[in-house]
C-alpha cells in the first residue's frame, strides 16, 4: 500500500476500556512484613536495616548500598537482610516507600489540583510536575531502585501511577486509547529519561514541568475546547 493511501485510510476507533473508572486505592508499597502483626523485634530490626540503608545513601549516594554494605552498618549477618528484603531492589524500594505513600495520599485525598476537586486536565498537569519535582530529590535513589525489564510495568507503585493518570484521561478524553496515552504520559517523567535530561543534557527541571504541561494539554486539547 502506498504511503499516501495509508495515511488517507480510515482508522479503526480506539477499543473502549472494559474496566470501571474507579478512583484507585492507596496502595501499600512496603513489604509485608509491615503489617500490623509485625512482631515488635522483627519491626525494630527492621527499622534499623532501613536506618543503615539510609546512611549509606547519605555517605555514598546509593550506588554505595549493597546487601552486604546494609548488613556490615547494621551490624547483622548478611542473611538477615536478605530474608528481610528480598534483593537490593526489594531494600531500595523500602526506602521510598515512606515517600511513595506520601506521594499516593497527595494525589488520592489531598487538596487540589493535585487532588480530588480540580478539572482532570488540571490535575494531570499537577501530577506530573509533582512527579517531576519528587524525581529531582530522589532521583540516585529511584534509579538505583529501578525494576528490571520484565518487572517494570508490573511494580505495585508504577501500576498506581499508571492507573491514576489513565483514569484522568478517561475523564478528560473519554474516546481516546487511554491506556496507551498514559504509558506515554508515564514514559516522560521515567527516572532514566529525567537523569539524561537533566544531569546529561543539563535541562532545567522548568523546562521539564512546561513540557510536560504542554504534553498533556496537546493530548487532552478537545477536551479543553469542548470545555469553552
Amino acid at each position: 500500500m502506498l504511503y499516501a493511501d495509508f495515511m488517507s485510510a480510515v482508522l479503526p476507533p480506539f477499543p473502549q476500556p472494559q474496566e470501571p473508572a474507579v478512583q484507585p486505592e492507596l496502595l501499600q508499597v512496603g513489604s509485608f512484613e509491615e503489617e500490623p502483626g509485625l512482631r515488635a523485634d522483627a519491626a525494630r530490626n527492621r527499622a534499623r536495616l532501613l536506618e543503615a540503608a539510609a546512611r549509606l545513601v547519605a555517605e555514598h549516594g546509593a550506588a554505595g548500598v549493597t546487601m552486604e554494605a546494609v548488613a556490615v552498618a547494621a551490624n547483622v549477618g548478611k542473611g538477615t537482610v536478605f530474608r528481610r528484603f528480598g534483593d537490593r531492589t526489594g531494600l531500595l524500594t523500602a526506602l521510598l516507600d515512606h515517600s511513595e505513600k506520601k506521594f499516593q495520599a497527595a494525589f488520592l485525598s489531598g487538596p487540589p489540583p493535585l487532588g480530588p476537586g480540580a478539572p482532570p486536565v488540571e490535575r494531570l498537569r499537577a501530577f506530573g510536575c509533582a512527579l517531576l519535582r519528587r524525581s529531582a530529590d530522589e532521583l540516585d535513589l529511584q534509579l538505583a531502585a529501578e525494576p528490571s525489564a520484565e518487572r517494570r510495568f508490573s511494580n505495585p507503585p508504577r501500576r498506581v501511577l499508571h492507573s491514576h493518570v489513565a483514569l484522568l484521561l478517561r475523564q478528560a478524553v473519554p474516546d481516546a486509547d487511554v491506556e496507551l496515552l498514559a504509558h506515554t504520559l508515564m514514559g516522560y517523567v521515567s527516572p532514566d529519561l529525567v537523569h539524561h535530561l537533566t544531569r546529561q543534557c543539563g535541562m532545567p527541571s522548568e523546562r521539564l514541568e512546561a513540557g510536560w504541561c504542554d504534553l498533556v494539554d496537546r493530548m487532552t486539547a478537545t477536551a479543553d475546547e469542548q470545555s469553552r
